[in-house]
């Protein structure tokens, strides 16, 4: 098997303070992968959340980082409200100046304040303070957070990570750090007044708050492909590359297929699909997390269905999961459960694609 190489959208600047069947045939329902069997499982058989584990050995793109996804940034907020919220933030230590992205209002300003609010902007993350100030942070594709107690040293001068650390957030009750692996950092954080905050919002629908009509009204507000469609911030807000593809297979439809060829049926069934795995997943990484603070963020993961997973065998039918490949993104699908047996090929779709699908990272947020 080829293995994947390395995305390119993978530094220590000066310290500054500042069931298997017909395409459609149980679809709609979730599929968390539980551990591969030696044979492929009967089409009809149950994956619950429980007793998910598997080895990443051999999996396509295993341990390359992608960018966080509304399931990621929940638990992250989740983990944040306990331990930040009603505290006040003493300091920011930047140590990269490719980070911050704003200069008035002051980064300083935010010093001393009570952090009030956190809510999740798509895929950032906002941090209220109780003068009218919100700290937005995007961690694009490698960035990552960590908490440290106060008794881990963290409020030296020193930022924790390394050459990956780009920044501290010092409070009384701990630390939160930023880190971004890798030579290119895209993370960024802005300093916004209340009145500015909707700028940092792409506008996309809630897909957890949407009822069926909304979600129908938005997807066919616009010729796309499902991945694309899917994936648009103006669209939906907060899903990306891996929850699409676990989205599309758990509804049983091709990535490429055209938003205004679906039909009713297709369309019902992809919105119960999109709030079933999406809450499916928030329910499994807070399982895991349980009172501690997320450390294993990543979108290859042993319970996903497709994603990551080129060559393994579809959770459904057995059949080896497929994949199509553009620019830096890979989208992964069962050929079987999603598109009647065809293998789309790369070539054959590049048209459609450079029409579709953005070529820079920024588009796909």
């Amino acid at each position: 098997m080829l293995k994947r190489k390395p995305s390119p959208l993978e530094g220590e600047g000066q310290l500054f303070k500042r069931s298997a069947g017909k395409q459609g045939e149980g679809a709609g329902r979730v599929s968390i992968r539980a551990p591969t069997p030696a044979a492929p499982p009967h089409p009809d058989s149950s994956l619950t959340l429980q007793n998910l584990s598997l080895s990443l050995k051999g999996r396509g793109g295993a341990g390359l980082p992608r960018m966080p996804e509304l399931p990621d940034i929940t638990v992250y907020i989740d983990a944040l409200q306990s331990r930040i919220v009603g505290q006040t933030l003493d300091e920011v230590r930047v140590a990269s100046p490719f980070l911050l992205r704003t200069f008035e209002p002051a980064l300083e300003e935010t010093f001393g304040h009570e952090v009030v609010e956190l809510r999740r902007l798509g895929k950032r993350i906002a941090f209220g303070l109780d003068n009218d100030l919100w700290l937005v942070l995007h961690l694009m594709i490698a960035g990552r957070l960590h908490w440290k107690d106060p008794g881990a040293k963290t409020h030296s001068a020193k930022i924790p990570g390394g050459k990956s650390g780009l920044a501290a957030f010092d409070f009384l009750t701990g630390t939160l750090t930023l880190t971004e692996a890798g030579s290119k950092k895209r993370a960024s954080l802005h300093v916004v007044r209340a009145g500015e905050l909707d700028a940092h919002n792409s506008g996309g629908l809630e897909p957890l708050d949407a009822t069926q009509e909304e979600f129908v009204a938005v997807l066919r507000s616009c010729n796309h492909t499902l991945k694309r469609a899917l994936t648009n911030p103006r669209l939906f807000s907060g899903i990306g590359n891996a929850y699409s593809d676990e989205i599309l297979h758990a509804a049983r439809l091709s990535p490429v297929t055209l938003t205004q060829k679906l039909t009713d049926e297709d369309a019902a069934r992809l919105y119960t699909a999109t709030q079933q795995c999406l809450q499916d997943w928030i329910t499994l990484l807070r399982d895991q997390t349980g009172d501690g603070f997320p450390t294993k963020v990543t979108a290859f993961r042993p319970e996903m269905s497709t994603h990551g997973r080129y060559g393994q065998p579809c959770p459904i039918c057995g059949s080896p999961i497929q994949r199509i490949r553009y620019a830096n993104n890979e989208t992964n699908y069962c050929a079987k459960c999603q598109t009647d047996g065809k293998v789309l090929a790369d070539r054959s779709l590049s048209r459609l694609l450079k029409q579709d699908w953005p070529r820079r990272i920024e588009e796909w947020e």
